[in-house]
């Protein structure tokens, strides 16, 4: 409940934020055909210019919200964010994508999206921990659910990928309660490394970032 509840506070934030944009990215524009609004997010998007096209968005939700361009616009501007190293703003759109425009294997495809943007959101294995451990359980759910998917040998890597960050954690988390003198704490972090497939030789600790240029 409470994850709802913050998800739900967090979209609020976002959309109060496209509304209250100002200046040059502002809107002043009302009560045009949809194709309009959609023509604008298009060339906006197109100049890189995704707080005008954000807004554009709003606009051509508000006034035409049952208009068939709406799905498009929507994955475009996923794709738009996440380009743009924007994943929070990507993931904000592919939840508006699959909860009201998604369908067959567009959801699948959403629900991708959603794994790499969260994937490629992650930048600190130590302040990141808890989109780690939720991105990693978003992965196990999509390979139950379609184990056939195009997109399986990249989900699976990226699998590999956020067990490598999570071996790396643990054993850092190990090596500090071994400096402070929690032994205990420090078995329970190290059994759980000793328990996974992977060694520590498998893996090489990044100098920047272990998922940064994965997908670059």
């Amino acid at each position: 409940m409470f994850k709802d509840l913050k998800k739900s506070f967090l979209l609020t934030v976002l959309v109060l934020l496209f509304i209250g944009c100002s200046g040059k990215d502002s809107v002043k524009e009302y009560d045009k055909p949809a194709l309009y609004w959609y023509q604008n997010i298009i060339k906006q998007v197109a100049s890189s210019n995704l707080d005008k096209a954000d807004n554009y968005y709003i606009s051509l939700r508000s006034e035409h919200m049952r208009s068939p361009l709406l799905p498009t616009a929507t994955m475009i501007l996923a794709q738009a964010h996440m380009d743009d190293q924007a994943f929070l703003m990507a993931d904000y759109y592919l939840d508006e994508y699959l909860k009201k425009y998604a369908s067959g294997d567009r959801i699948e495809q959403a629900k991708f999206l959603k794994i790499r943007a969260a994937f490629l959101g992650i930048k600190d294995i130590n302040k990141d921990q808890k989109l780690m451990i939720d991105t990693l359980s978003e992965v196990d759910k999509f390979v139950v659910d379609y184990p056939q998917s195009m997109y399986f040998p990249v989900v699976e890597t990226i699998k590999v990928r956020l067990n490598m960050a999570q071996y790396l954690l643990n054993n850092n988390i190990a090596q500090l309660y071994d400096r402070i003198g929690k032994d205990k704490a420090a078995r329970i972090y190290q059994e759980k490394n000793d328990h996974s497939e992977l060694k520590t030789t498998d893996i090489k600790a990044p100098e920047v970032g272990l998922l940064d240029q994965f997908f670059n």
